[in-house]
């Protein structure tokens, strides 16, 4: 170690003791802030030369690599340890279950049990679908770290890999994203592929009559990287095409790989699949990068005539196994059998295909194509929308489609439409496609959509659904999908089908309604839907049940096990009820970008994720008494407590402005979106006036940053003291009741008054001038003055004290009650403390920023809001304009004439003493975001 190293250790350690000192309630008045005087002594230590700006940087990354170490730890245990012996365990006892389940009423080696055996593990029960929310929050390098450190037994020996910075250089690219989800997907089709050799083994000893036309499915991957259009411009249908045909191409790959170590008894399948691998390859080579109408007259002849060579079904291999599999060596077999299986329950891609849109791009195509131009919004013209809509299902007639109709369309529904139209004829005919529709609030939005469908004759092979996320959509959810039920038409599609696709969101329900009441306001929604199928004599239809939630604890993600998580979303009373009615369902849950992938992060990892989720599928004991379920009354109220509570919070200003003052500026882009849906550089600010100008995962994540997560919290204590001793009771004795309180558990390690409360603080004016009016040195007096007038001239202070008192009751309300409740450790609430510390000094070099003429109407005052508002990048390169800097090699040029002055460092002192320290530090802001995200486990 060396001496820098030892000393920031040795101070480090001096801190967290402070800290520990500090925030005792013993060391500390009440009326004082414990994290405010945290952050002037290190600011003392600073000007006093104590502490110095290396060392300050060197601390912070001892405390990002120490939460680093934690997040592998809790990656680790997330998945149970993901160490072979303990997989297999795990999946050997699995299949004994799923063996002694289908022998109940049948000997082994009968064709009954085997049909029984059969059943169980060929329908399809469990899909995971990868997604590219912006949860890419550390660099990839750090990616790999962390999956590889998790997948290792982790000791106090344990070294942790050292990066000067762990943030992304840059937002992740769609290839980047796509390049990332591939990884994974692999990982688990490998994972797949583990599990399914178990199956075999098993059939092979309890069933050799039969074991060869086995064909397991229960677990299946989906992804809509590349193909979900919501909210993305970066995304053209020439680039989701070029995907899918990758996909193609991956699959294919991944078969010929499979096949090419069996020596004997696979050359025609092999010779076949060769083909087509070649033939998609120059598919992919030829597909056209944007809209270009010769390119993809050249590229059409290609696709469509070499159509046949490079597969248009899975079910144009099928002979060619049954040749193999009566050629093929006994000890090849299980390895055939496994690559068909893959094969055969992804279809010809390596994963199943969601694609997504918004369902106002449904309704606009339905003003452009048939003429309605009724707001589905508006109650009073509902009857005409159903009727009209309904006449339009019964005669519409199928269209042609080719790739010049698709260059023309404008409307985005239609281009989507077709482009799975194309996918369908040319690429896969088989392989059904998720249609899914965000934010969906009305039956009509489903009728559209599947009017669209028959438009151009593919609601067979099209599975529309809907997303329910919304407070309104998870109120009146069975409406909606009543008010489409009542079409003939819609339970005609469902009966084609065989499935009522169905898509919950937990990231905009949690931060409006609050995370907790969030699930039980979709169970309760489940379980209306199926009380529908059963008035509607629709209980053979399967509900395909698709939870997109997120890793963190706030968009739904257990946050203390992948067992848990799955148990929270689909719990077993709510599977109980489901199979009381009759109603066969499929669960499907997402993981998110950055933060899902890492489940799958390494081989290990995907390993134990996979054998977790199928201990899951297969758990055949449903019946748990949960008292939770026979308290409906003090469920109700709680949970509509809770939601009362986070719906007043929402519309509070003081909210909408602690999420937007310092919060989008704290994090780094984490994905293709920015964080508030529209910004102008040159406006004084992007602060929001309310919460859903924001986007769902940077709001959750601001609320992660700024030391509160009121998204999880609001409302919970005011909820139990209503009835404080059934309170007590259910998290005592409830499953149901304690997983979903686990998220305030994890919450509450994460939140802390004192940290939110040092926050607003740094707003009040008031503070500001009282360190004025103490202040001797006459220039750093003006300072002080200088940032008071630019937090008056942007009032910020009342609102957010006001909410603060809000969320502050509640808080004191639970503790109360809730006397285990946990608290935010002392390097966390340290870290919140360094970066008080970092902020203030960066508002203090702004100060010292020389007069300047406005800029492009970039004033002075303009300036000031961004720098408080911590606008720092957008700010320092606005600067490089009003003070531009000299050329380089200027004086090493000779312009034919006596060398005259060079003024070259007129600007060079404000870059060197302000502009180069306001980016150095923060980039430390930035890095201690990056620290509390590995502190918390994930984003958002």
């Amino acid at each position: 170690m060396n001496n820098t190293s030892a000393a920031s250790s040795h101070m480090l350690d001096q801190l967290v003791t402070l800290t520990t000192q500090l925030m005792s309630k013993h060391n500390h008045e009440p009326t004082e802030n414990p994290v405010l005087i945290l952050s002037q002594k290190i600011k003392q230590q600073l000007k006093s030369g104590e502490l110095s700006f290396d060392v300050l940087k060197e601390i912070i990354q001892q405390l990002r690599d120490s939460a680093f170490l934690s997040h592998a730890i809790h990656l680790q245990k997330y998945v149970n340890n993901p160490e072979k012996k303990i997989i297999h365990e795990r999946i050997d006892t699995i299949v004994q279950n799923i063996v002694q389940q289908a022998t109940i009423k049948h000997e082994t080696n009968t064709a009954e049990s085997f049909e029984c055996f059969k059943q169980l593990v060929e329908k399809s029960q469990f899909a995971a679908v990868f997604t590219a929310h912006p949860t890419f929050s550390v660099a990839n390098a750090v990616y790999t770290a962390l999956a590889d450190m998790a997948s290792h037994p982790i000791t106090k020996e344990t070294q942790v890999p050292f990066f000067s910075t762990h943030r992304r250089v840059a937002p992740p690219t769609l290839k980047e994203e796509l390049g990332l989800a591939i990884h994974a997907i692999e990982r688990a089709r490998n994972a797949l592929d583990m599990f399914n050799r178990y199956l075999f083994d098993a059939a092979q000893r309890h069933w050799p009559d039969y074991w060869t036309t086995l064909t397991p499915c229960s677990i299946l991957l989906s992804s809509w990287v590349g193909y979900d259009t919501d909210g993305r411009t970066d995304i053209g249908w020439w680039d989701s095409l070029n995907i899918r045909l990758q996909m193609k191409e991956l699959q294919l790959q991944r078969l010929y790989y499979q096949l090419e170590p069996i020596a004997n008894g696979v050359e025609d399948l092999k010779q076949h699949v060769s083909l087509a691998l070649k033939t998609v390859k120059n598919q992919r080579e030829l597909c056209p990068t944007s809209a270009d109408p010769d390119q993809f007259s050249d590229f059409a002849r290609v696709l469509i005539e070499n159509r046949q060579d490079a597969l248009l079904s899975t079910d144009d291999l099928i002979p060619f196994f049954d040749q193999a599999l009566k050629q093929v060596d006994e000890n090849h077999k299980i390895d055939l059998l496994i690559a068909r299986a893959g094969f055969i329950s992804h279809g010809l891609s390596l994963s199943h295909t969601h694609v997504r849109l918004n369902s106002v791009q449904v309704h606009n195509m339905a003003r452009q194509r048939l003429g309605i131009t009724s707001n589905p919004d508006n109650r009073s013209h509902t009857r005409t929308l159903f009727n009209t809509i309904n006449t339009a299902l019964g005669h519409v007639s199928a269209i042609p489609v080719d790739f010049g109709s698709l260059l023309t369309e404008k409307a985005s529904a239609s281009t989507l439409m077709m482009l799975l139209t194309q996918i369908i004829k040319h690429i896969d005919t088989k392989t059904p496609i998720r249609f899914l529709i965000a934010e969906t609030e009305n039956g009509y939005t489903l009728l559209v959509a599947l009017w669209l469908a028959r438009l151009f004759g593919i609601e067979k092979q099209i599975e529309i659904s809907p997303l329910f996320e919304t407070d309104a959509a998870l109120q009146h959810g069975s409406n909606i999908i009543e008010q489409a039920l009542r079409s003939s038409h819609w339970r005609e599609y469902l009966r084609n089908t065989g499935k009522l696709c169905l898509q919950f969101g937990y990231s905009d329900s949690g931060r409006f309604v609050g995370q907790i009441a969030a699930t039980y306001e979709i169970e309760r929604l489940r379980r209306k839907i199926a009380a529908l199928l059963s008035k509607y004599d629709l209980t053979d239809v399967e509900i395909v049940l698709f939870d997109t939630h997120g890793e963190s604890m706030g968009r739904g993600g257990h946050p203390f096990s992948m067992e848990d998580r799955l148990e929270y979303l689909s719990p077993k009373n709510t599977q109980l009820f489901f199979k009381k009615n009759g109603i066969s369902t499929r669960q499907e849950t997402a993981f998110q970008g950055g933060d899902g992938y890492l489940l799958f992060g390494s081989q290990a990892l995907a390993n134990a994720t996979i054998s977790i989720i199928a201990k899951h599928v297969y758990n055949f004991e449903l019946d748990e008494h949960d008292p939770i379920y026979e308290e409906a009354d003090f469920s109700a109220d709680f949970f509509s407590t809770i939601s009362s509570e986070m719906k007043d919070l929402v519309k509070d200003k003081g909210y909408g402005t602690l999420l937007s003052v310092f919060g989008p500026a704290m994090i780094d882009r984490t994905g293709s979106r920015a964080a508030v849906r529209q910004s102008d550089a040159y406006a004084s600010s992007t602060h929001i006036k309310q919460p859903r100008e924001l986007r769902a995962i940077p709001n959750n994540a601001i609320l992660q940053q700024l030391g509160w997560c009121a998204n999880t919290l609001q409302g919970l204590g005011t909820a139990a003291s209503a009835n404080p001793e059934t309170f007590q009771d259910m998290l005592r004795n409830s499953p149901r009741f304690r997983r979903s309180l686990d998220f305030a558990r994890h919450a509450l390690k994460h939140s802390n008054p004192a940290v939110l409360r040092a926050i607003i603080y740094m707003l009040d004016p008031g503070i500001w001038l009282d360190r004025a009016s103490s202040e001797d040195n006459p220039n750093i007096q003006e300072s002080y003055l200088s940032l008071a007038k630019g937090l008056r001239r942007m009032d910020l202070w009342s609102s957010t004290q006001a909410t603060f008192h809000r969320v502050q009751g509640d808080h004191i309300t639970l503790l109360s009650i809730w006397k285990e409740a946990p608290s935010m450790d002392a390097k966390e609430i340290l870290l919140h403390a360094i970066r008080l510390t970092v902020i203030e000094e960066i508002w203090m070099l702004s100060t010292q920023i020389p007069y300047f003429s406005p800029y492009h109407e970039f004033s002075r005052e303009a300036l000031e809001t961004k720098i408080l508002s911590l606008e720092i990048p957008t700010a320092l390169n606005l600067l490089l304009h009003v003070f531009p800097q000299a050329g380089e090699h200027i004086s090493d040029l000779y312009f034919y004439e006596p060398k005259a002055p060079r003024n070259e460092g007129a600007y060079e002192m404000d870059d060197r003493q302000i502009f180069k320290p306001i980016q150095k530090n923060f980039d430390l802001i930035r890095e201690i975001s990056v620290a509390l995200i590995h502190r918390l486990h994930a984003f958002g």
